[in-house]
């Protein structure tokens, strides 16, 4: 992703007020650029990087929503203001979940809250805003393009992300506004389809209506006091219907059972698996972290079982630590 200052979106895509019932400016200023710095031993340094850039939206009393690997083992935060000031935050935590981490600002940050609305009720085809810090000049006048199940390489699901066109630059961290002017959604990735015979990039997002539940439990304890999903420690994609590993997490659960890069999973539990979703959701339904994890694999020509001691994800990362 660019710097908080290097990027613009172009001005054919930027929002104009006139196409919307509510204030936009009030809106778009409530997104804050974030800055985070990871001590190079934390465990998500070298897949995530030391450095981190996005944006966060203000949701009330100092307190930032933001996109959860922005602040993974964050030592330092720090917001930014549109017009360039800058105010250090802390990192209260994240969820693996859904994707969430929360800031808080460790000054009064003199800009208007985005109200939260509810994800469930937007439409395909909603015009909607995705925008970064900045104003219209960093945001993205966007249209709902599908709310579908997402599965993400990193041992992840969402039963029904929402993913609009065009897609922001930008996209870490921003925030979706709906066509009432509340947040439905925080920015998480880019990708790219192909349509109509040409490729086209879309942003997914994470719905707003995940949060409500699990806010006040990353608020006490830094993430939501709910069953610890187990954790495999691998990273997988689906290939011609089949679940392949691409990579291993360093020291991690798969390694521990000595997968590897290239292995093929046919089944999880006695049950074949062919999709990404399919294959995690077998895992969590197993018990909580700590249970083991039966696997079928495939490597070199010959299929071979292995059993998988599974862990929480969060005992190999640093925890937010306040300075």
């Amino acid at each position: 992703m660019a710097s908080l200052s290097e990027w613009k979106v172009p001005p054919a895509v930027q929002p104009k007020p006139e196409d919307y019932a509510y204030d936009l400016d009030r809106a778009l200023a409530s997104v804050v650029g974030l800055r985070s710095i990871v001590p190079p031993d934390a465990f998500t340094a070298d897949t995530l990087g030391i450095e981190r850039a996005g944006n966060g939206v203000l949701i009330r009393d100092g307190l930032v929503l933001t996109i959860g690997y922005l602040v993974t083992e964050a030592e330092t935060v720090w917001l930014h203001y549109g017009d360039g000031r800058v105010a250090q935050g802390h990192a209260l935590g994240f969820d693996q979940e859904t994707g969430f981490g929360l800031v808080q600002a460790l000054s009064k940050l003199e800009l208007p809250s985005l109200p939260l609305g509810k994800s469930a009720a937007a439409q395909i085809g909603e015009r909607v805003v995705l925008a970064g810090t900045g104003g219209r000049q960093r945001a993205v006048a966007a249209r709902i393009t599908a709310k579908q199940e997402f599965a993400g390489y990193w041992e992840y699901v969402l039963d029904e992300a929402i993913f609009t066109y065009p897609a922001h630059p930008n996209w870490g961290g921003t925030a979706l506004i709906s066509s009432a002017g509340e947040l439905i959604g925080i920015g998480s990735l880019q990708l790219e389809r192909a349509r109509e015979g040409r490729n086209e990039n879309l942003n997914m997002v994470v719905p707003i209506d995940l949060l409500p539940p699990i806010l006040d439990d990353i608020l006490k304890f830094g993430r939501a006091n709910r069953p610890v999903r187990p954790w495999l420690g691998l990273y997988a994609t689906e290939i011609e219907d089949k679940v392949v590993v691409v990579g291993i997490a360093a020291k991690g659960p798969a390694a521990r059972a000595e997968i590897k890069t290239g292995d093929v999973v046919l089944e999880a539990a006695g049950e074949k698996v062919t999709t990404l979703a399919g294959f995690y959701r077998k895992v969590w339904s197993l018990g909580e972290s700590g249970v083991d994890v039966p696997l079928l694999l495939y490597r070199d020509g010959n299929s071979f079982e292995a059993r998988v001691k599974s862990s929480d994800r969060a005992k190999f990362l640093k925890a937010p630590s306040l300075h």
